[in-house]
């Protein structure tokens, strides 16, 4: 019988020996697996499109944001206010703002989001006319023929 209880008090100690190893190595401060890396501090960017000629705002206008350097883009449409509210671009990127709106002309620029909010007012003309290569433009440099000097007479 002593034996007996000598081995069973070997096996045991194995098993406490071995739940302690692996322990210790679940709690190892050296290899932590994938690194976290933090997302990039964001910017709030609040766009208003108004009308060129009274200022009222423009509803329903789709304002398309793009970064600079990456694919893909994000669309938003103006609220009754002719407000769009993003804020999830990184701060200190390059945006591309366009904005397409029925009636009115379309628009496009690049703007850095360089502080933690930023307010961009858009105001839109209504279309022109159209120019056309037959009608007269007095205007435009290039609308008198061009005429060679004349000879004085002798």
């Amino acid at each position: 019988m002593g034996l007996r209880s000598l081995r069973r008090l070997a096996f045991s100690f194995f098993f406490l020996a071995l739940a302690a190893s692996l322990a210790a190595a679940a709690q190892d401060t050296t290899h932590r697996g994938r690194k976290y890396k933090a997302p990039p501090p964001t910017s709030r960017v609040e766009v208003t499109i108004l009308r060129n000629d009274d200022g009222h705002a423009i509803e329903n206008a789709a304002v398309v944001f793009q970064l600079v350097g990456d694919k893909g883009n994000l669309e938003l449409k103006t609220n009754e206010d002719g407000k769009a509210l993003l804020d999830v671009l990184p701060t200190g990127s390059k945006v591309l703002v366009q904005v397409i709106a029925k009636g009115f002309q379309t628009f496009g620029g690049d703007y850095n989001v360089d502080k933690s909010e930023k307010t961009i007012q858009i105001r839109l003309k209504r279309p022109g006319q159209q120019y056309s290569i037959y009608e007269q433009h007095p205007d435009s440099a290039s609308a008198k023929p061009d005429s060679s000097p004349q000879q004085p007479q002798r």
